[in-house]
């Protein structure tokens, strides 16, 4: 079997609005650990809107805000037209939060996989390593390399053990006039940097730019969206996903904090050892505190039945979404919006401990 994922750069125009969204929504943070928003973003060529709800105490300016996120990004945001349209939550949906609700239905998912010391799919993390590296690359060498760009891995696996690296395809937006062997060897050197020797092989292809050039990037060769890269920012392809974005929305919201707090126990199985692989699934209606459905997938790899499993995981997890906050409240949340939200800066973030392992050990064997 072949396993493929992919990573986008920092300045592809979608990962612009995911990064201008979550942005915005860690300096509301900041100011108001209480904020509720679902900020979306679009942009095109010079043009960048900002849609959605906010609710907070914080008085800062979210056009201000917009630009200081493009300045980071890599773009001047001075030279951006920027429309905003934003209303405070609807009181109806505020009303079952402020209970202790769900803020939306929806059904999320979080995996582990023991491929990795991540405990996430290979593939994934090395089209993570190999885009921050690029991004390093286009940054140092700003007189060749435009910002916008994609990797992406493909990695053969026999017996569920990587064999070999059989493709990789790096599409990199160049500077008008730079020719193929001034850039060509610069990103094939970050590629042997990034990959492990072991997995390429005199078959591995390596593609970059196989369309020819790549000089007209980022928002004027194409159009951004918030949430357009839910793979990039999950499990590359290789897990099940709700659907829902989760950059621009704060706790209250399950899309983002329900699956983050399945990859939470996802891990915990996974490094447990009580599955080689684990998929969790969670379900909620709008304003409910308990999630209407809760599902486990060990791919056959489980050493228990899994309804034991999922016994064990309702006794040590707590899935009202207000329980949910208090565990895994994180409000640094820009720094994940570029080369993924789980499987990363595992010594910081909530739902990357793995500190329920010794308990489901213990209750699992007492079942």
């Amino acid at each position: 079997m072949i396993k493929t994922s992919e990573t986008v750069l920092k300045g592809h125009p979608d990962k612009i609005c995911d990064g201008v969204a979550d942005y915005i929504l860690t300096e509301l943070l900041k100011e108001d650990k209480d904020t509720r928003a679902g900020i979306e973003c679009l942009i095109k060529d010079n043009l960048l809107v900002i849609a959605g709800e906010v609710t907070t105490k914080a008085s800062l300016y979210i056009k201000d805000l917009a630009r200081k996120s493009l300045d980071e990004i890599g773009l001047n945001g001075s030279e951006y037209q920027i429309e905003e349209k934003i209303s405070s939550q609807s009181n109806d949906i505020a009303l079952g939060v402020d209970k202790g609700g769900a803020g939306d239905q929806g059904i999320m998912y979080g995996y582990a996989t023991n491929e990795t010391e991540e405990l996430m799919p290979l593939s994934v993390v090395l089209s993570r390593k190999l885009a921050k590296e690029l991004d390093k690359l286009n940054k140092k060498e700003n007189d060749i390399f435009g910002i916008d760009g994609k990797c992406q891995i493909s990695i053969n696996f026999e017996k569920d053990k990587p064999t070999a690296v059989t493709a990789v395809v790096v599409s990199m937006q160049t500077k008008p006039q730079v020719k193929r062997d001034t850039y060509e060897p610069l990103i094939r050197k970050v590629i042997s940097k990034t990959i492990p020797k072991k997995l390429i092989s005199k078959d591995t292809k390596i593609l970059i730019n196989p369309t020819g050039e790549f000089v007209k990037g980022g928002s004027y060769a194409d159009s951004g969206l918030t949430g357009r890269k839910l793979q990039c920012d999950s499990y590359g392809g290789l897990a099940l996903h709700g659907g829902g974005a989760w950059s621009g929305k704060d706790f209250s919201k399950v899309d983002r904090s329900a699956s983050y707090y399945a990859r939470y126990i996802a891990k915990n199985i996974v490094a447990s050892k009580l599955a080689d692989k684990c998929e969790i699934g969670i379900a909620y209606a709008i304003g409910i505190e308990e999630p209407v459905s809760i599902s486990i997938n060990t791919f056959g790899t489980s050493k228990v039945k899994e309804d034991k499993l999922l016994e064990v995981i309702k006794e040590v997890f707590n899935f009202k979404p207000r329980d949910i906050i208090s565990e895994i409240r994180y409000a640094d949340l820009y720094p994940l919006a570029a080369y993924g939200q789980v499987g990363v800066q595992i010594d910081i973030l909530p739902w990357e401990r793995l500190d329920k392992v010794e308990e489901l050990i213990k209750l699992t064997n007492e079942h």
